[in-house]
């Protein structure tokens, strides 16, 4: 379950207004993941800036806030840094919010260098292409999958994927469009 503090409920406003059904439950799905983790591992993180990362992770992939130019991670961060000194956060506070978001997409970071994107690292790996599926028991998985139904997602997410692939070449995303995305996603087995 979600966060209950006012920036999560703001985050999660934002992303019901501006996500299709499939990519909100992406991002809720993502912030489940994370949490399920981080206590099945002892990880100790920041819970609201999980929960805000998650939500909003995604969302330069919506058309009202799609950079034709920044990769999509980098204009969501940047998003996220704008709503998290709205929120009245510190400055620091909104800089790290950002930061989760951008790490998510880098190589892998360590729990101890960085736990909240470590943690927000392993849900979209696990909710995109099925790695870390030793982490997440079956019972979780359709717990998750029932309140949170797939809806399409990966069709949905692979085609934003591509268009970014297209437009900015030099992104993460293009480079997971030519490490394969394709046949990742869709062998992942929460689509089975």
């Amino acid at each position: 379950m979600l966060p209950d503090t006012p920036a999560v409920a703001a985050a999660l406003s934002v992303a019901e207004r501006h996500f299709s059904p499939a990519m909100l439950n992406h991002s809720v799905r993502s912030y489940e993941w994370a949490a399920a983790y981080g206590t099945a591992r002892g990880i100790d993180h920041d819970d609201e800036l999980v929960g805000v990362a998650a939500l909003l992770h995604d969302i330069a992939l919506a058309a009202s806030f799609d950079s034709h130019t920044v990769a999509f991670e980098e204009a969501g961060g940047d998003l996220a840094r704008v709503f998290g000194r709205a929120a009245g956060w510190s400055a620091r506070r909104a800089d790290r919010v950002a930061e989760i978001i951008v790490t998510h997409m880098r190589d892998d970071v360590s729990a101890g260098d960085d736990p909240e994107s470590h943690l927000l690292q392993v849900a979209t790996s696990w909710e995109i292409v099925g790695r870390w599926e030793e982490e997440f028991p079956p019972d979780l998985r359709a717990e998750t999958l029932e309140r949170y139904p797939r809806l399409g997602f990966t069709k949905e997410f692979l085609g934003y994927f591509e268009d970014q692939a297209r437009r900015k070449p030099a992104s993460a995303a293009a480079g997971s469009v030519r490490r394969n995305l394709a046949m990742r996603i869709t062998d992942n087995p929460l689509d089975t």
